[in-house]
């Protein structure tokens, strides 16, 4: 595919039919040139086995035999399916390797199992099912409690090896087996592995696709079909490609290119289709920046989210997991139903405003909007790297916040690594040294938090009409809580530059 160049904004979107189309946004800059780059496979380790199965042997046509080519989806499907072709529309069987659930609809998809397959029956294989209590779990409220008993009891019936279980709320550390968020914790403790099919009863289960496997989330009654079967009839998605090259700046996060590209394509811009992400940004991009932006792919409608496994990915992966795996990366000859490149050196850092993930808009053009609280924490903002760049903008800054601002770690890991790693440039201080000097809230126990409201009583729950800037990942009304709340999307920087100045405030105030 040829260069494109740049005129008037920073990415340009050339779909299949190479068509080249403009894609304006007023503050960029002008005639930037974009050359392409592919993703080079990395070398891998003596673990990882065959790249896809043998494709079949086609008749040769007129102008010779072709190799029909595959995205990495399409072939991570096909090796699912014991296929050697898929294409987009396709509806298939699929063998799943993982299949997670939580607390809140872990019990609906047991009651499904059983119902379907028997008071008695046993699941498809109790060793690749991973159940993580995460969502409501530091409340009082009983039938919140109730639904991790529910799934305690299920567990210990279906001896499911990987129950990370909670039974001491009152001190979360008390339970060595418990982790926190579901998407996160996968990662943690080895269950995502490239080339592999996970599916979660969460529609951030899409996070996982920054390892380079096909991660999707799904209904109850899928997954208690998936528990009894272990396997699930999906369509395959065609894939739409976002390439984005050049140098990150120094105040921008993942959360700003995926809200860039949601406010560019829209909430329905992506459905049912996968978003495969590549180019020289993504490769220098961390695993954790990289679970952000695949994280948020279903804000966009999309069905899944992949990054090509590189060196970085091998090296998390294998530190966590002596399980096999087989990565996979897409063909040179393979069809996308739309490119979309970005110049990342030209972007700037943006919010979305309420109530939808791609309202977009500039961080600095919301200056005067005024905020009551700050919100750091979840699934998509709420890692090690998200509160290492907090903590590094409030010692840049050195000022006290002027708004409440609440800190949810996502796992137990992060809360530790929060109280224990030093903060790069601060002369050795850690993340809740910092957070303590700019008087923000103690950082909490791990759990998805307020993100998505709860009871009544969950830590940091807008009970109020507020306006809350927040490293979450959806703002719609009522989301966090007061239906009349309203939430601003944006990066751990953004939040804390907000934090220090009580409206929302582009970092590069804090950070140049």
């Amino acid at each position: 595919m040829a260069s494109s160049v740049i005129s008037s904004s920073p990415f340009v979107c050339k779909s299949s039919s190479s068509s080249k189309k403009d894609l304006g946004f007023s503050s960029f800059t002008k005639s930037s040139q974009i050359s392409i780059h592919r993703c080079q496979k990395k070398s891998i380790s003596r673990k990882i086995v065959s790249v896809m199965a043998p494709q079949k042997d086609r008749s040769p046509g007129t102008t010779g035999s072709v190799k029909t080519g595959m995205t990495m989806t399409e072939k991570i499907l096909a090796r699912a399916a014991e296929k050697s072709l898929v294409v987009p529309g396709d509806n298939i069987w699929v063998n799943v390797d993982v299949l997670m659930t939580h607390d809140v609809c872990g019990p609906g998809a047991f009651g499904i199992f059983k119902r379907e397959f028997g008071e008695k029956a046993k699941v498809w294989d109790p060793e690749k099912i991973v159940v993580i209590p995460d969502h409501y779990i530091f409340t009082a409220d009983k039938r919140a409690n109730r639904n991790v008993d529910i799934m305690r009891e299920h567990c210990k019936e279906q001896n499911i090896k990987y129950f990370y279980d909670i039974t001491d709320l009152g001190n979360f550390k008390a339970n060595p087996d418990y982790k926190g968020v579901c998407h996160v914790a996968l990662a943690q403790e080895g269950h995502c592995r490239p080339g592999e099919v996970l599916l979660g009863t969460d529609s951030h289960t899409c996070t996982a696709g920054a390892f380079g496997q096909f991660a999707t989330g799904i209904g109850n009654t899928d997954a208690g079909f998936v528990l009894g079967t272990g396997k699930i009839l999906l369509k395959v998605p065609p894939t739409m490609r976002f390439i984005l090259d050049g140098e990150m700046p120094s105040y921008l996060q993942s959360k700003d290119l995926i809200l860039q590209i949601i406010g560019e394509i829209s909430v329905a811009g992506a459905t049912y289709k996968t978003m495969e992400f590549s180019g020289t940004c993504i490769e220098n991009l961390s695993m954790e920046e990289r679970m952000t932006l695949c994280n948020m792919v279903v804000e966009a409608g999309g069905k899944n989210g992949v990054i090509p496994p590189d060196a970085t990915t091998l090296n998390y992966v294998e530190n966590r997991t002596s399980v096999p795996f087989e990565p996979v990366y897409s063909d040179g000859n393979a069809s996308f139903v739309a490119d979309y490149r970005f110049d990342v050196s030209k972007l700037e850092p943006v919010v979305a405003k309420p109530h939808s993930p791609d309202n977009r808009a500039l961080a600095r053009e919301c200056k005067d909007v005024k905020i009551d609280r700050v919100y750091i924490g979840s699934c998509t903002g709420g890692k090690t790297e998200d509160f290492m760049a907090a903590a590094k903008l409030f010692h840049a800054a050195g000022k006290k916040v002027k708004v409440p601002t609440f800190l949810v770690p996502a796992t137990q890991k992060v809360w530790m690594d929060v109280y224990a790693l030093p903060v790069p440039g601060s002369g050795g201080k850690t993340c809740a040294q910092i957070f303590e000097e700019a008087g923000c809230d103690t950082p909490a126990s791990p759990s998805c938090g307020a993100c998505l409201g709860g009871p009544a009583d969950t830590y940091a729950r807008l009970n109020e009409p507020q306006v809350c800037v927040s490293t979450t990942n959806r703002n719609f009304p009522g989301r966090m809580g007061h239906k009349e709340g309203q939430i601003y999307l944006a990066s751990p920087y953004t939040a804390a530059a907000s934090a220090l100045t009580g409206h929302v405030t582009d970092p590069r105030e804090f950070l140049q």
